[in-house]
């Protein structure tokens, strides 16, 4: 069976699917633009995570980088006292929640002080106590994100993790450096999390 010759017409639809062919491989080539570092994090690793990571940052010295409050937070083992504070950024503000390191006698001291007991809710603290525990030692950080944010921009910060760990929902990227872990999934970055750098190791 002789088949009718193609006409001119069907060339140029040839040609058409061909060029939008060409031109959407060329768009998914294209180079992607280099993912912006978070403007705040090098401050930050400077000023806070790597003094955490060394163990020698206090309560006064996260104060200077970051205005806060105190909350007491009840628990059948005793308490635990935290340092609270929202970290501005020009994307939304980063929830930010520090643990400060107490003996057994200062956290039944504090529990009796404010009248709580173990399964009473947590509660804010006066500024008053923050002078005279200025000098306690903060023992974990936790730095929430206003929003999933791509991991891309916590690399272009502060590196590649040195470590990457499969968890049951999501990754976490580590840095042993810095004593600090990111949680991942799909790519976005919920939260950093850092401890002094020996506490990592032991984990």
């Amino acid at each position: 069976m002789k088949l009718p010759p193609i006409r001119l017409q069907h060339w140029l639809i040839f040609a058409l699917v061909t060029a939008m062919f060409f031109a959407w491989g060329a768009w998914l080539m294209r180079p992607q633009p280099a993912a912006q570092p978070l403007p705040w994090l090098a401050q930050w690793q400077a000023d806070v995570l790597t003094p955490l990571a060394d163990d020698r940052l206090s309560l006064v010295r996260l104060r200077d980088a970051l205005e806060g409050e105190l909350w007491l937070q009840p628990n059948l083992e005793g308490a635990r006292l935290l340092y609270r504070g929202e970290l501005q950024d020009s994307e939304g503000n980063w929830s930010l929640e520090a643990e400060i390191s107490l003996d057994k006698a200062e956290h039944e001291s504090l529990l009796a002080a404010a009248g709580l007991k173990p399964t009473d809710k947590e509660q804010p603290l006066g500024s008053q106590l923050l002078l005279p525990l200025a000098s306690h030692p903060i023992i974990a950080l936790t730095l929430l994100a206003p929003e999933p944010l791509d991991a891309a921009r916590l690399a272009a910060s502060i590196g590649q993790p040195r470590l990457t760990l499969e968890l049951a929902e999501g990754q976490a990227w580590v840095y042993p450096e810095l004593g600090m872990t990111a949680h991942l999934k799909d790519d976005q970055l919920y939260f950093l999390y850092a401890v002094p750098r020996h506490l990592l190791k032991q984990r």
